[in-house]
Formats: C-alpha cells, sequence, structure tokens
C-alpha cells in the first residue's frame, strides 16, 4: 500500500507543479500598470478549513488573517488617524479587533511556519517532532495557540487549535512536513526540461538536480536557481503573500465584503445565525459603528465648493475672490440643514451623508 501511495504521489506532483507553473507564467504575461492608484479588494467570508493541505496553515486562513488586519487597519486606525491629522476634535476608538497576535503565532521567527519550514530541512523530522516543537514553543506563551478541546463529533484527530478573528479552528498536522517539500522526482522533471516544447522546457528552466547541484560552477552560476529549486510551498506563499500586501497598500482600496447566506450552498436560503457571524467577526458591525459616530465622508474645500455652489449662489459673491474653506463655511451656514452632521477639518470638509 505505501508503494502505491507512493507512485500515485509521484504522478500527481508533477502534474500540480506544472499547473502552478503555468498560471504563473500567464500571470507573468498580463500587463498591469506601472504604478496602481485605485484598487478594489473583495474580502470573501471564507470558512476556516481544516481537512485538506491547500488550507492548513499560509493558504487560506493565514491569508485571510493578513487581509483582514489591512482591513481593519483602514477602517479603524486609518479613518481615526485622518481626524487627528484634519484637526477635528475626536476621542479615539479602540474596537479591540488588532490581529497582530495571530499573525505573529504564524509567520514570526519560530512561528509555526518557522518552524514547519526547519523541520522539513531534517530528513528525520516526523509529524511527532514538528509539533512537540510547537508546543514548546507556543503552549502557555502564545494566548492564540491552545491545547486541542474533547469534541466527541470529531471525524479526525486535533494536534492544536488557532484562536483566529473568525472563531478557534482546530488543526491536524498529518502529512504536512511531505507537502509543504512538495517533492518532485527529477528523472520526471529532466524529461520536462527536455522538452522539444518550448514553453514546458522554458517551465522548467530554473529547476536544478541533484547531480547539477554537485557541479563547482553550480555556486555561482546556479545559485539563484537553485534556491528556487528547492524552496518549500510555505516559503513560496509568503513570497507571494508580501509582493501582494506591498501592492495593496500602494493603493487606495475599496472593500467588497462577500458573505456566505448558507453552508449548505442552497439558492433562496437565508442562515441569520450564520450571516451575523459574518459580519461581526468580520469588522462590518465595527465599522457602521465608527460610520454613526465619525465623519466617514470628506472632499477638498475647493472641489465641495465647485460641486454644491449650486445650493445658494447667493451664498459666495463672484465679484471678490473667496477663500475655498470661507467659501463652503458661508455656504453650509446658510443652508438649512442639520450643522451637527459636518466639520471643518484644515484642508477638507468632513460629513455624515
Amino acid at each position: 500500500m505505501r508503494a502505491t501511495g507512493s507512485r500515485s504521489r509521484t504522478r500527481r506532483e508533477p502534474e500540480k507543479n506544472l499547473k502552478y507553473k503555468g498560471f504563473t507564467y500567464y500571470r507573468g504575461c498580463q500587463k498591469y500598470p506601472s504604478a496602481v492608484k485605485e484598487e478594489g479588494l473583495t474580502l470573501a467570508s471564507h470558512r476556516y478549513r481544516t481537512d485538506c493541505w491547500e488550507n492548513h496553515t499560509d493558504k487560506s486562513n493565514y491569508t485571510n488573517e493578513k487581509l483582514q488586519q489591512y482591513f481593519n487597519h483602514h477602517m479603524f486606525i486609518m479613518e481615526q488617524e485622518e481626524y487627528k491629522m484634519e484637526g477635528i476634535e475626536w476621542t479615539f476608538i479602540d474596537f479591540g479587533l488588532d490581529l497582530q497576535a495571530c499573525i505573529d503565532l504564524i509567520e514570526r521567527p519560530m512561528g509555526i511556519l518557522s518552524i514547519l519550514e526547519e523541520e522539513c530541512m531534517f530528513p528525520k523530522a516526523t509529524d511527532n517532532s514538528f509539533k512537540t516543537k510547537l508546543y514548546d514553543n507556543h503552549h502557555g506563551k502564545s494566548p492564540n495557540f491552545l491545547r486541542p478541546r474533547p469534541d466527541k463529533k470529531r471525524k479526525y484527530e486535533c494536534h492544536f487549535e488557532v484562536v483566529h478573528y473568525a472563531g478557534v479552528v482546530p488543526y491536524n498536522i498529518t502529512g504536512w512536513l511531505d507537502k509543504n517539500r512538495d517533492p518532485l522526482n527529477e528523472t520526471v522533471v529532466s524529461l520536462f526540461m527536455k522538452s522539444s516544447h518550448k514553453l514546458m522546457a522554458g517551465l522548467f528552466g530554473d529547476y536544478i538536480s541533484s547531480d547539477m547541484a554537485g557541479e563547482p560552477n553550480a555556486e555561482g552560476k546556479h545559485k539563484k536557481r537553485r534556491a528556487a529549486s528547492f524552496q518549500t510551498v510555505s516559503q513560496l506563499n509568503k513570497e507571494n503573500l508580501k509582493k501582494l500586501m506591498a501592492n495593496l497598500r500602494n493603493t487606495q482600496p475599496h472593500f467588497v465584503r462577500c458573505i456566505i447566506p448558507n453552508n449548505s450552498k442552497s439558492p433562496g436560503l437565508m442562515d441569520p445565525f450564520l450571516v451575523l457571524h459574518q459580519l461581526r467577526c468580520n469588522g462590518v458591525l465595527e465599522g457602521i459603528r465608527i460610520c454613526r459616530k465619525g465623519f466617514p465622508n470628506r472632499i477638498l474645500y475647493a472641489e465641495f465648493k465647485q460641486r454644491y455652489r449650486i445650493l445658494n449662489p447667493n451664498a459666495i459673491p463672484e465679484d471678490s475672490f473667496v477663500d475655498s474653506r470661507k467659501a463652503v463655511e458661508k455656504l453650509l451656514g446658510s443652508l438649512d440643514i442639520d450643522h451637527s452632521q459636518y466639520k471643518f477639518g484644515h484642508t477638507k470638509v468632513q460629513h455624515c451623508e
């Protein structure tokens, strides 16, 4: 049975790797603007999974944690810092949505991913040795790392639990080391490299076999290529996530929140408890709170004057120059509106609606 499983995995791994390399090549051929000023970011309310490798750590839960932290920073920290920069009187509100402790548990030195990568370097490392290192470094030291709670309904063994923003998630680490190494059969890869199809050969052009790695000039000529060949799945995902976050930080984001209506994927069915849970853990309700307490809409004085002068043209004299802020103050003061619904900042007028 072991031999059969090994052959099956040998057949699957090149196929999976080929799909990934093909997708990466396709993405690299796309023409993206060199300077992106505005970005739409869709945040889906993913259910945390533990039944497959792709969702165990960095592929889904880790990425969700980073994106949610990015959302929280923009919605709750930068929003309130804007009031301070504009000189608007405001008492800072701590919504208690900082996810850095969980992110540190996963990505910091000697975190879950770091220990995983370290164990992958040792041929004699096992799932049990990986588990032991996790407990030695985090149990009782990190509030987000917990021993598994007994649950008779569980169909699999739970080795530890992590407190994510969406709730406590159990993890089973069986096979993590082997899957993270993502081994490829060198004989199969060598055939790909010698392929008469230029694209196929090019996709594996940076792969260095064990024989090539032992060559005297390999240290210089193949140094960068060797690093790419022996990269683990978790390392590759961390690099891709780092690039994604760097790109998002250079944009002006607009968030689209996706809500899962039910767990059965049935049309026309809304589970109110599931929806409410997502709204709570995703920070949407806190976002509504800060919008109701603050002034989420803002516009420069010159633009406001040009756009809304038509509401009362007589409030701003045309025969003389009037400073944009003074003009906006006169215009809003002449209108029959609730004057508590807006504030004047240093450069912008901020209002509720």
